[in-house]
C-alpha cells in the first residue's frame, strides 16, 4: 500500500469525507528539504466532511493531523490542507 493509499484509508475511516482528494506534490519539491528521491513525501488534501462543521480551519487541521500522525512522524515532510463543509464546498461550485 503506498503512502498516499494510507492516507486515504485513515482519513476515509475517520472523518467520513464526502469528498476526498490527495494529491502527491513530491515532484515539484525534488532537491529540496525533505523530499524523498521515492516521492510520497509532499502531499495537498482536500477533504469535505460534515466533521469539519462548527470547527474552526486551525482545529480542522488539526484533525487531520491527529488522524495522519504516523505518517508525519516519517515520510511526510509537508502536508497542505483545503478542509471544507459540505456546505462551504457547495458554495465554491460554479452555478
Amino acid at each position: 500500500m503506498t503512502i498516499r493509499e494510507g492516507m486515504e484509508r485513515k482519513l476515509a475511516g475517520a472523518l467520513a469525507p464526502q469528498s476526498l482528494e490527495i494529491i502527491d506534490q513530491s515532484h515539484r519539491h525534488a532537491g529540496h528539504a525533505g523530499a524523498n528521491p521515492q516521492g510520497e513525501s509532499h502531499f495537498h488534501v482536500q477533504i469535505v466532511s460534515q466533521a469539519f462543521a462548527g470547527k474552526s480551519r486551525v482545529e480542522r487541521q488539526r484533525m487531520v493531523h491527529a488522524v495522519l500522525a504516523d505518517e508525519l512522524s516519517g515520510r511526510v515532510h509537508a502536508l497542505t490542507l483545503a478542509t471544507l463543509t459540505p456546505e462551504e464546498a457547495a458554495a465554491l461550485r460554479p452555478a
